[in-house]
């Protein structure tokens, strides 16, 4: 979160692993979170949009701490799978060796799923309030409630494609409550993406 724009680009279009996509989905995710207290900011206050009121504050319950915690979640993706990385370096001698570094390469990795699904569902928590606010909140901002939907949306797809690939490489019994939560997650976002964007398109045609 200290880097610049172009150094966190920078970053992520080096050869290093990290930071990766994990990270940059919590990223984006901070971006939605921004843009989505921008357009409360906007309504709040201004007695034209008195009947968005309510709405833009039940968001900004859910993006004001999304402000830090997204940022702390990139940070935390990148760690994660720095984690993993080093626990393959673990050495591999005996028998012992080979089930502590086993060990601790599926802990590491559970880890990396983990922090993803938590990026995931913060995505999902402030999806849910961009369809009303995109009705009723300031019209003069509508568009932004637009991209913060695509950047949520962006961010939690991406962050479930972290989560399904460190899944993967675990034991089925490994990870089981993010399994079965993620299919309703997957729907969940679809769905509420969608609403998000015809919400948008029609005050767009106000």
């Amino acid at each position: 979160m200290d880097m610049t724009l172009r150094d966190f680009q920078s970053a992520l279009a080096s050869s290093s692993p990290t930071p990766g996509g994990g990270t940059a989905a919590a990223v984006a995710l901070g971006q939605a979170a921004s843009l989505t207290v921008m357009v409360c900011d906007l309504t709040l206050g201004n007695e034209k949009w008195a009947d968005g009121w309510a709405v833009a504050e039940a968001a900004q319950t859910v993006a004001i701490p999304l402000l830090n915690r997204a940022g702390e979640l990139a940070q935390a993706d990148s760690d994660a799978f720095d984690g993993v990385m080093g626990s393959f370096k673990l050495p591999k001698s005996t028998d012992a060796e080979k089930t502590e570094r086993r060990d601790a390469i599926r802990k590491a990795t559970l880890v990396a799923a983990e922090i993803p699904y938590e990026t995931a569902r913060s995505a999902l928590a402030l999806m849910k309030h961009l369809p009303e606010l995109a009705k009723r909140g300031n019209g003069n901002a509508v568009s932004d409630v637009g991209v913060a939907g695509l950047l949520a949306s962006a961010a939690a797809k991406g962050a479930v494609f972290n989560v399904e690939i460190n899944l993967g490489s675990l034991p089925k019994e490994l990870g089981s409550e993010l399994r079965s939560d993620l299919l309703t997650l997957k729907n969940e976002v679809k769905v509420i993406s969608r609403e998000i964007m015809q919400a948008v398109r029609d005050r767009l045609e106000e």
